[in-house]
């Protein structure tokens, strides 16, 4: 059986544990080289902890009874880089022009610090040079009054809160359209989309209580050692009451595997780690899809079994009659599927899959957790619903300990896609924000990213608004885009540093530095304060203390306000001036238009543990077209759009424990053992003799969708890594460009950065 005690090669496999001094260590790295004051010692210290300081980092959730130190070794990164000492002022951009900036590094480019100056593109110099806000407001106001309100893309990259993100979605629909595609676009909309289709809800149904109760946990595809930290303490926890986990993931992670508290002065002096994962199954990179199918049908010839027995049934039949739809159809596809193809598309063994299932029928309450490495396929909308099926057959959706948990990943994420910042138009109140503000909002759905970058393609999009996020960098298809992109009329930037998209511009251009979640926000009104939704539907206040980087720098609800008064013509129902006043009444916007979700906003945003804006799901109720929770019945055993061929292999897109996102803190993957260089490629021993390969060998991968387009990354340098056949591994975002724009889930676009069809090149002599 494949467990955590599995044998591996150890020579290409971290072996030491998540947290512990290493996690000490890479806080101690980043702090010293941003030449950190005390100031931000305080600042963690009141790090996600009520009254405090939401982490600008990940969205997990933070408890209303917190640790000491409730922060992470990335979230201490994400504040320690927000605060640094080092400035990104005029004079630098007066040195270099954009075309120079385009050949550094994404890490030399933030490196440099925080903006502090409105800029727009100068053509004629080839630089950003200073303007003032006004100049900058009215420009581009000028602009988007003179393109068609469908050509024109309102981003937003999932950070800003949930303040400022509803002015932005309101100055969108008051421009005319629902263009507001963000970061969710290329990471969970196929959570968004394929949870709502087979629950009702397009978010997860687990509170973070949930977690101190649950018997087993069934683990897709997420790395909380490096994406999630602070989750390996309610998982430390879990295990030494006896909750299994069970792991399926092509990478073998060690914030998986075990896990040294750094809370805990007798793990961190004796190095004695909390071992982690019950089972470890690698299964192959789309293969969930057919490892469910396996559990599930464990599960009914388990049921079967003590039907003939005359036992209990393992099947919670009340449940599946009472609350469901479509488990026939379950059934028969299940029963028809047999082991070897199941095994084929997996590529895990029967023997592993029932031990599995075993833990499952075995356990009274269970949690389902999965991350992109679920989503981002062509099929992932299908593996979620496999996973809900599996949680379905004993009703482990909607009661205490079970449920499913899908692990979001910037901040506020989630909760801009609750306060309106969404290209569907039928999941905004549309009639009730036309009441409030005296106009008839646009009716058509608007653009999800993919959508967006074709019309970028084909001309049809001419304006690129970003609230934050590094979008060029982050989307597929970066070869493609880039020059495409140069051809809109105008790009407006958002941001607290300076990252390659800011380099790739319209032929109009504004580079607007904003204040960061941590420093202090001083409106009319005194000291304000803003909130945010964390992946257990939770709310939290935020409080920033630190002084600003820069005296000109803006919040960002005061430059959405600055850009749409500017904008949009006189309306004696939008007070832009007055809310930016006083944030507090834009939360009374957002409780009149969603009263029974934020209802007393205000008295409720520093509630320990944040408020709960409900979830029906979560009570049984099920707002589907069926008003039942649905099973499914999966098209396909693999997730991949592009299956198998001889050379052909499939890459997995992956980040650092150094990163986040786009941001590269340096070029540290310690949980993986990779240190320096981020051009490599991972490949199993195996693989690499089959391929002539040796470590240290220099290749190129080249894109293999079938569509001859050419697509190829260079200069790679060979490391072995424990890894399933037929699977590469290589960083987010260098590896995008060997992603095809067209290659998402089906159903909800997101683009399929997990299953990459590729083949491998020599390129040194």
């Amino acid at each position: 059986m494949s467990d955590k005690h599995d044998n591996y090669d150890e020579s290409i496999q971290y072996e030491g544990p998540a947290g512990g001094w290493g996690s000490l260590k890479g806080m101690g790295k980043v702090f010293a080289r941003e030449l950190s004051t005390p100031a931000v010692a305080e600042t963690l210290m009141r790090q996600n902890k009520a009254g405090g300081y939401m982490c600008s980092s990940c969205a997990w959730g933070k408890p209303a009874h917190p640790h000491p130190f409730e922060f992470c070794e990335n979230g201490a990164k994400a504040t320690i880089w927000d605060l640094t000492r080092d400035r990104c002022t005029p004079e630098f951009f007066a040195e270099h022009t954009v075309t120079e900036l385009l050949d550094w590094a994404d890490y030399d480019l933030e490196m440099q610090g925080r903006l502090t100056e409105p800029l727009r593109y100068d053509p004629a110099s080839d630089k950003y040079v200073a303007c003032r806000w006004d100049e900058a407001f009215m420009g581009i106001a000028h602009e988007l009054n003179a393109l068609a309100p469908k050509s024109v893309v309102f981003y937003a990259s999932g950070k800003a809160s949930l303040e400022a993100s509803y002015l932005y979605a309101l100055f969108a629909r008051l421009y005319g359209n629902n263009n507001l595609p963000d970061s969710s676009n290329m990471c969970h909309e196929t959570t968004s989309v394929g949870l709502k289709k087979v629950t009702g809800s397009p978010v997860g149904t687990c509170t973070l209580e949930d977690f101190e109760h649950c018997d087993a946990i069934f683990y897709f595809g997420q790395n909380p050692g490096t994406n999630s930290p602070r989750f390996l303490h309610p998982l430390q926890e879990a295990v030494k009451r006896g909750c299994k986990i069970i792991v399926f993931n092509p990478v073998r992670e060690q914030g998986l595997v075990r896990f040294i508290n750094p809370q805990n002065p007798a793990q961190m002096l004796t190095g004695h780690a909390t071992e982690l994962a019950h089972m470890y199954l690698q299964v192959k990179p789309g293969g969930d899809i057919a490892a469910l199918m396996g559990l599930c049908k464990r599960v009914l010839a388990a049921d079967d079994a003590a039907q003939a027995a005359s036992g209990p049934r393992v099947l919670d039949a009340a449940f599946i009659e009472q609350h469901t739809k479509g488990f026939e159809a379950l059934v028969a596809k299940t029963r028809a599927t047999g082991w070897d193809e199941i095994e084929r598309a997996s590529g895990l063994t029967r023997a592993d899959l029932e031990a599995a299932a075993d833990v499952y029928i075995e356990s009274e309450r269970v949690i389902g957790v999965y991350g992109m490495g679920l989503t981002q396929h062509v099929h992932g909308s299908q593996a979620i619903g496999m996973l809900v099926n599996l949680l379905l057959m004993r009703g482990n959706i909607g009661r205490e300990g079970a449920g499913i948990s899908p692990v979001r990943g910037h901040s506020n994420v989630q909760g801009q896609r609750t306060v309106g910042i969404s290209e569907k138009p039928e999941l905004v109140p549309l009639d009730r924000l036309a009441e409030m503000f005296d106009f008839e909002p646009p009716r058509e759905k608007g653009l999800t990213t993919v959508d967006a970058c074709e019309g970028i393609r084909d001309g049809s999009v001419q304006g690129f608004v970003s609230l934050g996020g590094n979008f060029v960098r982050a989307i597929p298809d970066r070869d493609v885009m880039e020059p495409a992109w140069r051809q809109q009329a105008l790009t407006v930037y958002i941001a607290t540093k300076l990252n390659r998209s800011h380099l790739v511009h319209g032929r109009v251009s504004y580079l607007l530095p904003c204040l960061a979640r941590p420093e202090e926000d001083m409106q009319q009104s005194g000291p304000q304060s803003v909130s945010i939704e964390d992946s257990f539907s939770h709310i939290h206040g935020s409080i920033g203390k630190r002084k600003p980087a820069s005296e000109h720098l803006l919040s960002e609800p005061a430059i959405v306000a600055g850009m749409a008064k500017a904008t949009l013509a006189a309306n004696p129902k939008l007070q832009w001036d007055a809310w930016i006043a006083d944030y507090g009444r834009i939360r009374d916007l957002i409780a009149e238009t969603y009263p029974e979700q934020f209802h007393d906003f205000n008295q409720r945003m520093f509630q320990p543990g944040g408020f709960y804006r409900g979830n029906a799901a979560h009570e049984r109720i099920w707002k589907t077209d069926s008003g039942k929770a649905e099973f499914t019945d999966p098209s396909v055993l693999s997730s991949l759009g592009v299956g198998e061929a001889p050379g052909r292999y499939h890459l997995i897109t992956l980040r650092s424990n150094d990163q986040f996102n786009t941001t590269i803190y340096g070029h540290s993957d310690r949980l993986r053992g990779l240190e320096g260089s981020r051009e490599i490629v991972l490949i199993n021993p195996a693989e690499m003799e089959r391929a002539g390969l040796k470590e240290g060998d220099v290749v190129s991968l080249v894109g293999d969708a079938g569509d001859d387009v050419q697509r190829e990354v260079n200069g790679l340098t060979v490391v072995a890594f424990n890894l399933p056949d037929g699977c590469l591994g290589g960083y987010y975002p260098e590896m995008n460009a060997l992603v095809p724009l067209w290659y998402h889930d089906q159903a909800s676009k997101t683009p399929a950065s997990k299953g990459v069809p590729v083949r491998i090149r020599r390129t040194d002599t």
